[in-house]
Formats: C-alpha cells, sequence, structure tokens
C-alpha cells in the first residue's frame, strides 16, 4: 500500500489532502462510497493518479 511505503500514517494523509481520517479508513477499507473530490486529493497526497482508458469489448458484449 503506498501510504505505508511512504511511511505516513492515515492522519498525516488525511491533514495533508483536506480530507476527514474517517474517509481514509473508509477507503482504505473498501467502504463508504467517497466523493471524487476526496479521493482524487487523497491520491494527490500520495503521489498517485487514475488513469481512464476506453474499456475493451469482446465479441459477446457487442
Amino acid at each position: 500500500m503506498r501510504r505505508k511505503e511512504l511511511n505516513v500514517n492515515q492522519r498525516t494523509v488525511a491533514d495533508l489532502s483536506g480530507v476527514a481520517v474517517n474517509t481514509v479508513v473508509s477507503i482504505e477499507r473498501g467502504e463508504g462510497n467517497p466523493q471524487i473530490s476526496s479521493l482524487l486529493a487523497i491520491l494527490d497526497t500520495l503521489g498517485l493518479q487514475i488513469d481512464i482508458t476506453i474499456k475493451q469489448l469482446n465479441d459477446e458484449t457487442v
């Protein structure tokens, strides 16, 4: 996990990204439904990004 690689605790990530620590905790647990702005702020704090690509379709879905 990137946060642990950086040796940063959840409180620090929350403070640096401007989101609640509960948001960081729930994202790490795979729970909740965070706002995209919160998710992007956390990713930016951790030096990560989301890349969006066109989904590959197979012949069965066309």
